[in-house]
């Protein structure tokens, strides 16, 4: 059984409800949607975490999620990119490809992964991106 399994076995049951469950999730949103529209991504790395720890979703289902409120955020984030004439179309065709690619793979990991290490490389990957942003 997954770490998290034990507590919410439907990945539902241990969810921050009520009107502080709301309030939690209209913030996670607003900021996911304000890092995300200024850095052209990255709101996951706020999505993921709050859904986490504190909204109580297990692991699987918080990345899912993110992945769910992310698309809109993002297609919406670049029409005004494109409409501000911050869009560059020539890599678009073969980056959506290898991240069509990588989705579908990671999409299959999520599902075969325990919580632990999904939660590892997730971490890894916030801390390289913060080391490499910071100094190179």
């Amino acid at each position: 059984m997954k770490n998290d399994e034990k507590r919410a076995p439907c990945g539902m049951a241990a969810q921050q409800k009520g009107k502080i469950g709301v309030l939690l999730k209209i913030l996670t949103g607003f900021f996911a949607g304000l890092v995300n529209g200024l850095f052209g991504g990255g709101g996951g790395m706020i999505v993921v975490p709050s859904l986490r720890y504190l909204l109580k979703y297990r692991t699987a289902n918080a990345h899912a999620t993110a992945i769910a409120i992310i698309l809109p955020v993002s297609v919406l984030s670049g029409v005004f990119y494109t409409a501000f004439g911050n869009f560059d179309s020539a890599p678009v065709l073969f980056t959506a490809l290898g991240a069509i690619g990588g989705g579908v793979i990671g999409a299959f990991l999520l599902k075969k992964l325990s919580s632990l290490p999904i939660t590892v490389v997730f971490s890894l990957v916030m801390a390289a991106a913060g080391v490499k942003m910071l100094f190179f």
